[in-house]
């Protein structure tokens, strides 16, 4: 349970029971806190709580946001008188009631006893607001819920011009747009892909889906990234693209990735699933090498639930990319099929998300940013904690704010420390085990990947979403230094 809250926090979150739903979710989205309170104009007094959950079910029955709030159906709210005691307080809570006003003589909000919604502070997590909302109702209002609609094509230009490119083809997933975007470049059977191993494994199952062979490189310490100067001894004569992975949102080094592609006439396919706004020397990432891949999973900068994209400048490249998104279909001639293709399309309700997330995309980056600044700050004088990259050459979005953990320095084993911070309901995540390790691909490699192998041993991401609150992320550091 949560006391003492300050008086502008309670002034963050009130609006007057005459506001419209639009002007109460926007309160909601000011606090942070997934509600608002409901006061009377010229008095000022308590008048209930409304959640986001209940304007969420009044859209459904059919409100509109110009809705007066007042008029919504919504539980009686709890409350209590600022001077009852904190078993008195705890009595008053239950499943439905997370929040109970505490009010003086006059009716007034002088305090909040909050259920702490955060018990546990998850690793990641969406941050879906208003715009979101509104623009899935309309999918859901008109009937525009499958892959055409009017989101699909602004979502696509939004992101194309967000990825400073010509095109972006929108996809149902990540490893579909990295599908897509191989065998766009005709990579198929008897071919290799040269891959940092350190990596989601979707980065080399999507070349093994083309006939194709993963060939894994190391990372290097300075940006987690796969190491330049290993790539050149993996090219053979089969040798056909580079993925380099712009890792945690941490962009690879794009210079010397493009020289060695030059020099051996490869294609650079940029995995940039974790790194939406990451930016290489000042350009975007994506739009780097011939193809950038982005993702859209729930756990990403920004979601559209599932969901990918694929970016290019090439014509002929994106042509081909939609034809074989949409079952290989002509375009000139429904229903006429020249090449085998897939149904990896986008629906309108997952680009609704989307259009709601880019509209929104620089303060949800702009978040990431505080989050890993306040991080370090925390972590700063800690031995034994080595922080998230941060190279002079590139911006993070530092997708999940990482760091390495020496146990010899800092006294615990990753393992202890992540069974103590789950105790304390503060989730963690161990950083990716190398592709080489999993059992789909051990048997096929010789392991000697030093770097990668240290990193996934003694990594950890930490609570990272753009939703948390500086208590949230004090929380955390509070008990790294007191161990």
């Amino acid at each position: 349970m949560q006391l003492n809250h300050n008086k502008q926090l309670i002034n963050l979150i009130s609006v007057s029971i005459t506001s419209t739903i639009r002007q109460v979710m926007q309160t909601i989205d000011k606090g942070g806190l997934g509600f608002a309170l409901l006061i009377e104009n010229e008095t000022e007094k308590f008048v209930g709580v409304v959640t986001d959950g209940d304007i969420r079910r009044a859209l459904l029955q059919g409100y509109g946001l110009e809705s007066n709030i007042s008029t919504i159906p919504r539980p009686e709210s709890k409350t209590g008188h600022i001077t009852i005691s904190s078993e008195q307080i705890t009595s008053l809570f239950s499943e439905p009631v997370r929040v109970i006003p505490l009010l003086d003589d006059d009716g007034k909000v002088a305090d909040l006893a909050l259920f702490d919604k955060r018990v546990r502070l998850p690793v990641a997590e969406p941050s879906l607001g208003e715009k979101e909302l509104s623009y899935v109702t309309e999918c859901v209002l008109t009937g525009w819920v499958s892959s055409a609609g009017k989101f699909v094509t602004r979502f696509e230009e939004m992101f194309a011009e967000f990825c400073n490119t010509k095109y972006a083809i929108a996809t149902s997933n990540g490893t579909t747009a990295l599908h897509l975007a191989l065998l766009a470049l005709d990579i198929g059977v008897g071919d290799e892909v040269i891959v940092p191993t350190l990596s989601f494994i979707a980065t080399a199952n999507a070349v093994t889906y083309t006939g194709a062979k993963p060939v894994f490189v190391d990372s290097e310490w300075e940006t987690w990234n796969i190491d330049p100067n290993l790539i050149e001894q993996a090219i053979t004569p089969k040798t056909k693209a580079i993925i380099p992975v712009h890792l945690y949102g941490h962009p690879a080094n794009m210079d010397l990735i493009l020289d060695i592609s030059k020099r051996h006439n490869l294609a650079v396919i940029e995995d940039a699933a974790e790194a939406h706004g990451a930016k290489y020397k000042g350009q975007p990432v994506g739009g780097i090498g011939e193809i950038g891949v982005f993702s859209f999973y729930g756990n990403k900068i920004i979601t559209t639930g599932e969901g990918g994209m694929v970016v290019t400048n090439d014509s002929e490249i994106a042509k081909k990319i939609r034809i074989l998104r949409g079952h290989g279909m002509s375009p000139e001639r429904r229903y006429w099929h020249p090449v085998l293709g897939y149904n990896y399309r986008m629906t309108n309700l997952q680009a609704a998300l989307g259009v709601g997330q880019m509209e929104r995309i620089d303060e949800i980056i702009e978040a990431k940013l505080r989050i890993a600044e306040r991080y370090e700050k925390g972590f700063s004088s800690i031995k034994g904690l080595n922080l998230a990259p941060r190279q002079p050459w590139a911006k993070s979005v530092f997708w999940l704010y990482s760091i390495l953990v020496n146990e010899d320095e800092f006294g615990l084993s990753r393992g202890q420390l992540v069974t103590i911070l789950q105790e304390k309901g503060i989730e963690t995540r161990p950083l990716f085990i190398p592709i080489h390790q999993q059992p789909v691909y051990h048997q096929n490699v010789q392991d000697n990947y030093p770097v990668a192998n240290q990193l996934g041993k003694i990594g950890l991401s930490l609570p990272s979403a753009a939703s948390l609150q500086l208590e949230d992320i004090n929380k955390v550091i509070n008990c790294f230094q007191n161990f």
